[in-house]
């Protein structure tokens, strides 16, 4: 069996330089089983993990992901193909579970670990704040990126390693779980409730979330023959969230003309009773708090943001961090496409105004690679928004959208880097008789350098 990374380029070096963490080198995870319980009012989270692997060099021993705040009691293991398995060891240190094999596991194995843990969740301290599992005034929520998961399972979470997942949790039955993916089965027993959800698509460990709450739905497309449209919301926001989120259906349409099919079979949008600092994407669901949902559109460009990373961040995932351009530069201009529809606003007025923003502030951020610290500066999200409006100017709308189609649907489902974009950007670019060098020209002024370009056209 040849096992291929889904990235193009290699592992670089063994810690990712944007998290800290380590790298769990030699295998692949390639589905993800989890049976959780959690109790609300003592926020308490047990749970049983079976994740299904194969390895791509010989294990004597691995590391996986996972908070200390959670901790393990039983490791299992269990091969396939007549292969026997077993777990020596286990211990936890540093953020990783560490297990050592009684015999070393050989290369292009498949086995699965069982792993029972509990314990109180709580978000990850890291280098932009709290991260993962959070405790709400009513229920809890989840928001990893980048490095969050470990705080509710034990992973492998670095963005390229995608996975399916099946999840199961078991709460108290006044609450609504919503989860990544689609509602396979709902079980009451006694005064709680089992919600399980699968996950079909490929999907990294920081898109995946459960957002507990006291929420009642709210159909937001009647027509059968779209994606569904659906939005999870307590019961007194209803009516400002149906306001507020009149035009979501609108919008992801929009999007499907311009990027190609939506990648997964629905989309959902949870409000939380609490206020957010920002809204947050997951795969197939975005989360907001009840401060974005007043019911005057204030926050629409937010709205139309978060939808479109279902194609730039969720199908088409990051192969490292230090690309993050390459889902928020796509993200911002979305917002500025939908307003180019809806308000009548040309994308190029959005692009200008922005432009003269970030003109006026320092210009001191590599979009290739903006580092920790930047990684999440508004800077980095208008400026790749201003390369992707650059990318448009230089091919022209008709031959850009063209361009733009394939590029998602070359990586839909998997991870991309921006040599992935520049290929198909050099490709349409000499049907057009369009340079190689003009392209050149644009990608390093853009991307690796840090003086603002000239506006673009």
């Amino acid at each position: 069996m040849i096992l291929h990374r889904l990235r193009t380029t290699p592992i670089p070096g063994t810690r990712d330089d944007y998290t800290g963490v380590d790298f769990n080198l030699g295998y692949h995870v390639r589905a993800y089983h989890l049976e959780l319980n959690y109790r609300v009012g003592p926020n308490n989270l047990s749970g049983v993990a079976t994740l299904r692997l194969d390895n791509w060099k010989p294990l004597p021993s691995m590391t996986l992901d996972l908070a200390p705040s959670m901790r393990v009691s039983k490791v299992t293991a269990q091969g396939s193909a007549g292969r026997t398995v077993q777990v020596q060891r286990f211990r936890q240190a540093g953020g990783k579970l560490r297990l050592t094999f009684r015999d070393e596991i050989p290369v292009d194995s498949e086995f699965s670990l069982t792993i029972r843990y509990a314990g109180t969740p709580r978000p990850i301290r890291t280098a932009w704040g709290g991260l993962g599992w959070e405790e709400l005034t009513n229920g809890a929520l989840v928001a990893s990126q980048p490095c969050g998961a470990p705080s509710w399972f034990p992973c492998d979470d670095t963005p390229d390693e995608k996975a399916r997942y099946e999840l199961s949790m078991t709460t108290d039955s006044p609450y609504a779980v919503v989860a990544n993916g689609t509602l396979t089965g709902k079980q009451t027993s006694g005064s709680r409730t089992t919600w399980t959800y699968r996950i079909d698509e490929p999907m990294a460990t920081y898109l995946a979330t459960v957002q507990i709450g006291e929420y009642v739905s709210l159909a937001l497309r009647e027509d059968p023959t779209r994606p569904a449209v659906t939005a999870w919301v307590p019961a007194p926001l209803r009516a400002q969230a149906a306001e507020e989120l009149r035009d979501q259906s609108a919008m992801l349409d929009l999007y499907t003309d311009l990027f190609g099919p939506y990648p997964f079979d629905a989309y959902t949008v949870v409000v939380c009773e609490d206020d957010l600092e920002i809204p947050v994407e997951a795969q197939g669901l975005s989360i907001f708090g009840a401060n974005h949902i007043a019911g005057d559109h204030a926050w629409e460009r937010l709205i139309a943001h978060e939808l479109s990373h279902q194609w730039f961040g969720n199908s088409l995932g990051l192969a490292q961090w230090n690309d993050i351009w390459l889902n928020e530069g796509f993200a911002c201009y979305a917002e500025w496409l939908w307003f180019e529809h809806s308000a009548g606003r040309p994308a190029a007025d959005s692009a200008r105004e922005h432009y003269d923003i970030i003109k006026a502030l320092p210009q001191d951020i590599l979009l290739s690679n903006p580092g920790t610290r930047d990684m999440f500066d508004d800077r980095v999200y208008k400026r790749g928004a201003l390369t992707v409006h650059a990318l448009r100017v230089l091919l022209g709308d008709v031959p850009f959208f063209r361009m733009l189609r394939r590029y998602v649907a070359a990586g839909r489902h998997s991870v991309v880097e921006p040599i992935d974009l520049k290929r198909e950007v050099l490709a349409e670019a000499r049907e057009l008789g369009i340079a190689d060098s003009a392209v050149e020209e644009l990608w390093a002024s853009w991307l690796n350098q840090r003086e603002l370009p000239e506006f673009p056209g």
